[in-house]
């Protein structure tokens, strides 16, 4: 029997649609209402798509639908899916060849990555001939064809594991020259032509709902020799580049010290009017997080810090005012509890969860993938953090999806 080729499955995919939002989203004051202004929450989950072989992880375990299928069934609405500008840029990579060459890239044997890809093709025949830019095409159809929406994750620049001070993908290449570590691959023209090519395929995508401009810009110390006047300028350049290509898509805008800190904006309100009516903030929070220290084993001082550095958007009547998403947190699942936490991880995400639960804030768990094809030169590498177990079946920790107790709920309105 003939196989269907991947971008007609996608749009067959979408037949049976029952929109779940009416788009375009939008935001208003700290809320991101949809096209007849009700309240939208998005309840996400991340999904890796950034590394070296620039295609979404799992396929190699698990067919999209039967991904997509699970996503849904566990009560998400949303996908935050990464990207890296490597990939924007080199739309029409075959999947084979990405593959091929990701052997390379990781370190691994050639034999390895084409035995991945062989799995790839038991579990998503469609796939046989296609570009990466298709699978991320099919998984966001998938997605949408479920009702679930994706907001687009510009991870990284150089396809790879992410994040440190030493990775080369954390700052612009702009200013000081104090960047040749920390962004040896961030080159700012590239990222903006990474945006646009991607808000514009994102046009004939209407499950993409979002555009995160970048993920954890990050030179820490350095980034405040200037007042943060490269983030300012910048981040104003790629939200309006992501709003000309595309102005039904949110800008999804993170702060500095690895997306955890957008205290400078009480201050000195970043020009959002490139994208106005469409802005939304996004922040980090893990147990380990620099700026969320807890020595006294203090959850009233923890929160207390989370407001100090991004919480504070939530304001309502600031210049600042904005929705707030958690776009990434997240624990090990494999701790020695009852509940498969260690007692740090157990106590950080009851803290977080009990601050989520009262401002009603959208979030976005780290991560979906119980593996991935390839990271830090290990192939069919465990994600001991993935909600997935390792070969995509079902949950890691069936108890998790209880502990994040009422942020599965919409508990305040405009």
């Amino acid at each position: 029997m003939a196989r269907l080729p991947l971008f007609l499955a996608a749009i067959l995919s979408l037949l049976p649609i029952v929109l779940a939002q009416s788009l375009p989203l939008h935001s208003s004051s700290r809320w991101i209402l949809d096209s007849n202004g009700a309240r939208v929450k998005l309840r996400c989950v991340n999904w890796a798509g950034h590394m070296e072989t620039n295609i979404p992880e799992g396929l190699d375990k698990q067919s999209i639908p039967f991904i997509a299928d699970w996503i849904r069934d566990n009560g998400f609405n949303c996908v935050r899916l990464t990207y890296s500008v490597d990939h924007a840029l080199s739309p029409s990579t075959l999947v084979s060849s990405s593959f091929s060459a990701a052997a390379s890239a990781a370190s691994v044997p050639l034999a390895s990555m084409q035995t991945l890809y062989g799995n790839v093709l038991t579990h998503n025949p469609s796939i046989a001939g296609a570009t990466t830019r298709d699978v991320f095409g099919a998984v966001v159809d998938n997605l949408w064809a479920r009702g679930i929406m994706t907001v687009l994750d510009n991870h990284v620049s150089k396809a790879s594991w992410c994040c440190n001070l030493t990775d080369g993908n954390g700052w612009w290449d702009s200013a000081f020259g104090y960047n040749a570590i920390n962004s040896r691959y961030f080159n700012t023209q590239d990222w903006l032509a990474g945006l646009q090519a991607m808000a514009s395929w994102a046009r004939t995508h209407p499950g993409v709902v979002a555009m995160s401009l970048r993920n954890e810009l990050r030179a820490f110390l350095l980034q405040d020799l200037n007042g943060r006047r490269d983030w300012y300028a910048l981040v104003r350049q790629g939200g309006g580049v992501v709003h000309a290509a595309n102005p039904d898509v949110l800008v999804v805008v993170g702060g500095v010290l690895g997306g955890t800190d957008l205290s400078h904006v009480r201050s000195r309100m970043l020009d959002t009017s490139g994208w106005a009516g469409k802005h939304v903030w996004e922040m980090h929070a893990y147990s380990y997080t620099v700026n969320f220290p807890d020595p006294l084993g203090s959850c009233e001082v923890v929160q207390a810090e989370y407001g100090a550095f991004s919480g504070f958007v939530l304001e309502q009547g600031q210049p600042y005012t904005a929705p707030l998403l958690l776009s990434e947190f997240g624990v090990g699942m494999s701790g020695g509890s009852e509940q498969g936490l260690n007692t740090k991880d157990s106590r950080y995400l009851q803290c977080l969860v009990d601050y989520m639960q009262n401002n009603d804030a959208d979030w976005a768990v780290w991560a979906l993938q119980g593996s991935y094809y390839v990271r830090d030169g290990v192939v069919d590498w465990d994600e001991g953090w993935g909600l997935l177990n390792h070969d995509w079946s079902g949950w890691r920790n069936g108890a998790f999806k209880g502990m994040l107790g009422n942020m599965w709920k919409v508990t305040q309105q405009p």
